[in-house]
């Protein structure tokens, strides 16, 4: 391990203008590449106190052995040199995208004399015209089919081809009409490019002018009483329809646009890229990288956007591009894009209307494609196994923990405190199996507190059950029900490992319990969400896993399931008592027309005070319905108001709005934890 002062530029050696840097480890290799609007400012920052940096960046500047940098005139032209090292060099520490599965393209490959049509999947080639990606290689081949009765470009391969031109008989392609068989000469080369140029344009979107050209050459022939050439043309027009069918219009006003949508944790981040094109998604991708540098959405962003266009020109870079967060600063990237197409393009934040309606759905599949991706691990039984025996390795256990019950504690700011108890099997959700609690023994923000009285109330009742004869008995005092695997339910089956979220307070706490019941035949970690430690009790240092770890990925993926499933519940939990009021007990009267009510009269306490003439003035809200509302408050009325005896003045304490603060707030099995630190 090197000591980032042993390789320190001196004062004053750096220069105060734009450029790109590089880091070298001990055997010169490029480990680290990036760029800088002040190469002063921007590298002063890496030789600081390293109790200071970021792990992630502490680990890269004692790995390097020295730093080295190149000054450009702006920060386009670093923008640019920083991804022509990435792309050379490959530094370990460095965003790096990968494909999260093998995308196949339509490809035309206008750089042959006779350009021809065909599936493309790994890296582009110059010259060549690609659309897509597409989700399968048969939906390619589907809409050539469909496009080659109007486009009869050339499909064969080169063999194909030659072996036609030697013989002078075309294939069976050239015979039925979807193909124009230049192998023979029935086309020249110069009106076989032509075609393949009105394919790869109607590809591109501009599908109008094909269509009211056909159907103008239709009604033509069919008042010239060519009717079968007229029929012909309304076979090719009702081909095209079809094809442009299979991309339903997303956007109005045939909008050139690409979305990306990212999804990402403490270590890993998945983003999809719809590319539309002409108002129709055109194609779709998705990629997952490491997160092995400290980096934010925007700079996550920037570095899908080097990749994305790193390599294009003209219209292969749309005039829009939208993003979930822009990069910062957001100028030069935008300068770079509209270099790289040749006129104007914008990079925004979608605010409203469609574009904003497409992002959430493309941000959705961009968390679906990064929870795949660390569940593709779980789905293999081989990976499953060498996960549990890593974690019995890690933590000195004396076999895999064929079941881990994972807890975690979740409150908004010591309100509405609950935990959540999940279960994993052979390494599976068991689901049956999750239990929810609500904190009773005091009120308040104790997450230490709280795990311990969790931890207890959940073993009592396993020694309870295992007191008995194997019958386990529920609170009602009924018989409880058996798993089909003969297994008593719920909490009368031990785990072999508990797992709670938090780090050193946490796991010290679910120890205490378990030590203060006399059970001493279950281990015990936590797992710390900020380095992803694992924390053993009384062990003053954690327990780092490699990040590629098969153990670590299960924890996490416990962890993760245990804080879903409690966040899911407190919210829950937070809406009920927030939607709990005299509105409620109003037939019809829905969240909206609720809200509107309070942001009509600004609070309850002005609502309940107001007429049924009062009320009728919110749009919406009717004669019947406002004299619903005002008998609903006069059946819940509250105490005789305080008054202030020395002026007769009446005390007004406004309430809170208690009619659906947290209603229009989905409560999704797999909602993410967007306030974490308030709400937890």
């Amino acid at each position: 391990m090197a000591d980032p002062s042993s390789y320190r530029p001196k004062p004053g050696e750096i220069p105060d203008s734009p450029g790109v840097y590089r880091f070298r480890d001990e055997h010169r290799r490029v480990i680290y590449v990036g760029k800088a609007k002040s190469l002063r400012q921007r590298l002063a920052n890496y030789f600081q106190d390293l109790a200071n940096l970021h792990p992630r960046t502490r680990t890269m500047v004692t790995t390097a052995a020295s730093v080295e940098w190149t000054v450009v005139s702006t920060e386009v032209e670093a923008l640019q040199l920083e991804y022509s090292w990435i792309k050379e060099f490959d530094p370990r520490f460095n965003v790096k995208y990968r494909d999260d599965k093998s995308y196949p393209y339509l490809a035309v490959t206008m750089n042959e004399e006779f350009p021809r049509v065909q599936v493309m999947r790994g890296h582009k080639k110059k010259g060549v015209r690609y659309f897509g990606p597409y989700g399968h290689a048969w939906a390619i081949r589907d809409t050539v089919d469909l496009l080659l009765r109007v486009f009869p470009v050339r499909t064969c391969s080169a063999g194909v081809f030659k072996n036609a031109a030697r013989t002078g008989r075309p294939c069976l392609l050239g015979y039925i009409g979807k193909c124009s068989a230049p192998c023979v000469g029935r086309i020249s080369a110069e009106d076989h490019r032509e075609l393949a140029e009105e394919f790869c344009d109607f590809m591109a979107g501009r599908t109008g002018t094909y269509l009211r050209r056909l159907e103008r050459q239709m009604r033509e022939a069919a008042e010239e009483m060519e009717y079968e050439r007229a029929a012909r043309l309304r076979d090719d027009i009702e081909a095209l329809k079809k094809a442009m069918e299979k991309n339903a219009v997303v956007l109005a006003d045939a909008t050139d646009a690409d979305l990306i949508a990212v999804a990402e944790d403490e270590l890993e981040a998945a983003l999809q890229i719809f590319h539309v094109r002409g108002g129709r998604v055109r194609g779709q991708r998705g990629w997952v990288t490491d997160k092995v540098e400290e980096v934010t959405t925007g700079a996550l962003v920037e570095h899908a956007l080097q990749q994305l266009y790193g390599e294009e020109k003209g219209d292969a870079v749309p005039k829009e591009v939208l993003v979930p967060a822009l990069p910062e600063p957001v100028g030069p990237v935008q300068e770079w894009l509209t270099g790289r197409r040749g006129s104007n393009v914008s990079l925004r934040i979608p605010q409203r209307g469609d574009k904003k309606a497409l992002m959430e759905t493309v941000q959705r599949n961009a968390q679906q494609a990064l929870a795949l991706h660390k569940t593709k691990r779980a789905s293999d039984l081989t990976t499953r196994s060498r996960a549990l025996e890593e974690i019995a390795d890690a933590l000195d256990l004396d076999s895999a923990p064929l079941r881990i019950e994972c807890y975690d504690i979740s409150h908004l700011q010591g309100e509405d405190v609950v935990a959540s108890m999940v279960v994993f099997e052979d390494g599976l959700q068991r689901k049956s199996e999750y239990r929810r609690f609500q904190i009773k023994g005091f009120e308040g923000q104790d997450d230490v507190r709280s795990m311990h009285e969790v931890i207890t109330r959940r073993f009592k009742r396993y020694l309870a059950d295992k007191e008995k004869t194997g019958e386990w008995v529920d609170e009602d005092g009924e018989n409880g029900l058996k798993d089909e695997d003969g297994r008593p339910k719920k909490f009368a089956y031990p785990p072999q490992l508990v797992v709670v979220d938090g780090g050193q307070p946490q796991v010290a706490a679910a120890k205490r319990a378990l030590d203060e019941l006399g059970i001493d035949d279950i281990a015990v970690c936590g797992l710390a969400k900020r380095l992803e430690e694992v924390w053993l009790p009384q062990d003053d240092d954690p327990v780092v896993l490699p990040r590629t770890s098969e153990g670590l990925y299960l924890l996490q993926r416990v962890r993760d399931e245990a804080h879903r499933f409690a966040i899911t519940y407190q919210r829950a939990k937070r809406a009920k008592r927030f939607r709990a009021g005299p509105l409620d007990d109003v037939p019809g009267l829905g969240d909206t027309r609720k809200q509107a009510l309070i942001k009509h009269f600004g609070s309850v306490k002005k609502l309940r005070s107001a007429t049924i003439d009062q009320i009728q003035e919110v749009p919406g809200i009717g004669r019947k319905t406002a004299e619903t509302i005002a008998a609903a408050f006069a059946r819940a009325a509250p105490a005789a108001p305080a008054v202030n005896t020395a002026t007769g003045e009446i005390i007004e304490d406004e309430e809170p709005d208690t009619t659906g603060g947290s209603s229009g707030e989905p409560v999704t099995a797999g909602a993410p934890d967007e306030r974490r630190g308030q709400e937890r």
